[in-house]
């Protein structure tokens, strides 16, 4: 199996890039941390690549959301995360996307896409084709 772990504020900027990339047509499951603190916590046991949007306007101790570092603090769904794929605003500078910069380093995983905002079409193509080839190398890899 192979999932998509995302993060989306109440601006929904996040869910809609997600939706854009239609990865559910590849096979892709796709699962929202949740926003509230009272509503359920969400479990991975499966591999997974997180998207999560940075946070903190450009001060890199608060550019990992809060629900991220709470769903990476469980130390089951950390074990299963394969990759990371970070949005940003070009405007933060140095700081842009630098949440899965600091993820990737973290859980020792690859930082395989970063793009600004919403993103745009060409992104979501992008992301959505190097999702499937992403998870189809590490399929090919594990039958060997």
């Amino acid at each position: 199996m192979s999932a998509l772990v995302y993060f989306s504020s109440a601006s929904g900027n996040t869910a809609r890039f997600v939706d854009a990339c239609r990865l559910d047509e590849l096979g892709i499951r796709t699962l929202r941390l949740p926003l509230l603190p009272n509503e359920p916590e969400l479990q991975v046991d499966e591999p997974y690549v997180l998207l999560t949007p940075t946070y903190g306007g450009g001060t890199i101790r608060k550019a990992v959301p809060i629900q991220v570092k709470r769903f990476l603090n469980d130390e089951r769904n950390r074990s299963h995360i394969i990759g990371v794929i970070a949005s940003g605003n070009t405007n933060f500078g140095e700081a842009y996307g630098i949440a899965g910069d600091i993820i990737a380093a973290k859980c020792h995983v690859p930082l395989l896409y970063r793009f600004e905002l919403m993103g745009t079409q060409e992104d979501a193509a992008t992301v959505r084709e190097g999702l499937r080839t992403f998870f189809d190398e590490r399929t090919q890899r594990e039958q060997r």
